[in-house]
């Protein structure tokens, strides 16, 4: 039998929405399940403010009565404007390995971004740079950060058979500090403070982080401007992801910079959650939340999330400061391993640091895009 198409439209379908890649990873050993309760609310419009300017549409695929597919699609009109182009976002595309259901989850998606003026289709993306981004490529025998993604190796082939050709590549890198690494990261702090002025901050609990979040957002919005898939993200949007993140951070991780009393530079480092995601299977009670708890008091590995410098300061070395600050913390508690998040290939600057350290290149994320016809 064909596969059939149903747009999402009541709640309940959006928990099977969010519940199918539950069914296609059941018992994987390499994905790490979200909090069913974040993903429903951040594809809904009462919930997620992004919905005021992103078109946005969701559908499941189905054969036999079986649910075998899910896919999204995202106008993002903020970014639009940015880049004066008419880009649709595919969101969210998870299938199984059948050429007819993933022909019709693009096609869908396709059919109604084309309806709307759209002249390009590109991802996957997410409503914005700190959602979902980009398809693995590569790594797929490691664990992904929770700030990262997961899919299965035949999707590549899905992809590039449908016409999509590559548009940015991120790379991700576990790095191991030895004390060599962390002798030659002091150094290098003590010169730049004399050299720039530099002050580092100290964060003594949740409540005192609260009085730089505002700030920190700021400097993302400035210091990401320019990248790919970025659009500067507005009051609602900040204070979506200040509640839902930063109330959650462990201020030991994060390092800020300060130069003549204005906050310039900031580093977000977090317990890496990976395996108690897993143990949670997609819910935080009744007794997921202590598989949290319990990386969160003991980690083996800090997850670098985010990172922002004010543009003036790219060249000033403050970026040595906050990750060397992180470092030493790191160390005072016995942790020598750091995963990164995405960095763009084509961003030889951040990826020449990692040659300080023992490192790895493990894994690959790949952005596509395809022209609307």
């Amino acid at each position: 039998m064909n596969p059939v198409i149903k747009e999402v439209s009541a709640k309940e379908e959006v928990f099977q929405f969010v519940n199918f890649q539950f069914d296609l990873y059941r018992n994987h050993p390499f994905w790490v399940p979200p909090i069913i309760k974040d993903e429903v609310k951040t594809l809904l419009p009462e919930s997620n403010p992004a919905f005021s300017f992103c078109d946005v549409k969701y559908w499941l695929a189905f054969k036999n009565e079986k649910c075998v597919g899910r896919v999204g699609a995202i106008i993002n009109k903020t970014y639009n404007r940015k880049e004066a182009k008419d880009y649709g976002r595919i969101n969210r595309i998870e299938f199984i390995d059948d050429e007819e259901v993933f022909d019709l989850l693009i096609d869908t998606a396709e059919d109604w971004l084309k309806s709307k003026g759209m002249k390009l289709i590109h991802g996957p993306l997410g409503f914005s740079n700190l959602d979902t981004q980009g398809l693995l490529i590569e790594g797929f025998d490691y664990l992904p950060s929770i700030g990262s993604v997961y899919h299965m190796p035949y999707y590549l082939s899905h992809f590039e058979r449908a016409g999509f050709v590559k548009e940015n590549d991120w790379l991700e890198f576990r790095l191991t500090i030895s004390p060599v690494a962390q002798q030659k990261a002091e150094r290098g702090m003590e010169m730049l403070k004399k050299r720039f002025g530099f002050e580092l901050v100290e964060i003594r609990s949740k409540k005192e982080l609260s009085n730089y979040t505002h700030r920190i957002f700021e400097i993302l919005n400035e210091s990401f401007r320019d990248l790919p898939y970025v659009a500067d993200l507005n009051e609602e949007m900040i204070k979506l992801y200040s509640e839902k993140y930063m109330k959650v951070l462990d201020p030991d991780f994060i390092t800020l910079v300060r130069k003549d009393d204005r906050i310039i530079g900031f580093f977000i480092g977090l317990p890496n959650l990976s395996e108690a995601m897993r143990k949670a299977g997609g819910k935080l009670f009744p007794f997921g939340f202590i598989h949290v708890f319990k990386a969160f008091k003991n980690p083996k590995v800090i997850d670098m999330m985010l990172t922002g410098v004010l543009p003036e300061f790219h060249s000033s070395g403050v970026a040595v400061l906050l990750v060397g600050e992180l470092q030493r913390r790191m160390m005072l508690r016995g942790i020598n391993t750091l995963e990164t998040t995405g960095v763009f290939e084509t961003n030889q600057n951040v990826i020449a640091n990692w040659k300080n350290y023992e490192h790895i290149q493990h894994k690959r994320r790949r952005c596509f895009v395809k022209e609307l016809k």
